[in-house]
């Protein structure tokens, strides 16, 4: 389970405060896939960081009685100035999985042929975020936080076998993604929400959610 109580968080941008969450509680219960809709721009970003321990909130507690995943495509794990191949074996090590089994996941998946060799340093957005998904996937969570859906990828097949593993992981794990895009949650939510001022809003279904995100983005 993950839950937030009472959690606030606010950044100061220069000319005003700009609110996150405003003393918001809310629980993810494991076996319930979450989507939780927001606008860009309110925070949604923040509040998948906040969920993998990356950001602490200003008040409030947030508590984790499961394994949850660094958010998908974060690159704070990783060095540039190692490889594919060295970062995968290092974080392996890490979390205590077997080295040999992740960098070959991560090689399989990743499709980066002799650029798994190369420092992260010499790739693109795309290649990178293509490892780094790969990375997280090859672990081993309770709950995997995904920001705004699969990474930009032109590479068709990494997009394919991608998406087949994450409805796979699907049936044995809880996954909370956020995105401004409710056709990027139909596939994976069973429970939906919306972050909207400062305010968490729970709905049983999708289609509750976009009722009132459609109502607060379109009106």
């Amino acid at each position: 389970m993950l839950e937030f109580e009472n959690v606030s968080k606010s950044f100061w941008t220069g000319t005003r405060r700009k609110v996150i969450l405003d003393s918001v509680s809310f629980r993810v219960q494991l076996g319930r896939s979450i989507g939780i809709l927001a606008p860009n721009g309110t925070g949604k970003t923040t509040l998948i960081n906040m969920m993998a321990g990356l950001e602490k909130p200003d008040e409030g507690v947030i508590r984790k009685s499961c394994r949850v995943s660094f958010p998908m495509g974060f690159s704070g794990g990783v060095a540039n100035k190692l490889s594919a191949l060295e970062n995968a074996r290092y974080v392996a090590n890490i979390y205590g999985m077997d080295p040999d089994y992740v960098e070959a996941y991560c090689k399989w998946l990743c499709g980066l042929g002799e650029y798994f060799n190369q420092p992260l340093a010499t790739y693109s957005s795309g290649m990178k975020g293509r490892f780094t998904f790969a990375l997280m996937l090859a672990l081993d969570f309770d709950m995997y936080l995904i920001d705004e859906g699969m990474p930009a990828s032109t590479d068709v097949e990494f997009n394919r076998k991608a998406g087949d593993i994450l409805r796979e992981k699907l049936r044995t794990t809880t996954m909370v993604i956020v995105s401004h895009s409710p056709s990027v949650l139909e596939k994976y939510a069973q429970e939906a929400a919306v972050l909207m001022d400062g305010q968490l809003y729970m709905f049983d279904t999708l289609e509750e959610a976009k009722q009132l995100y459609d109502y607060q983005t379109q009106g």
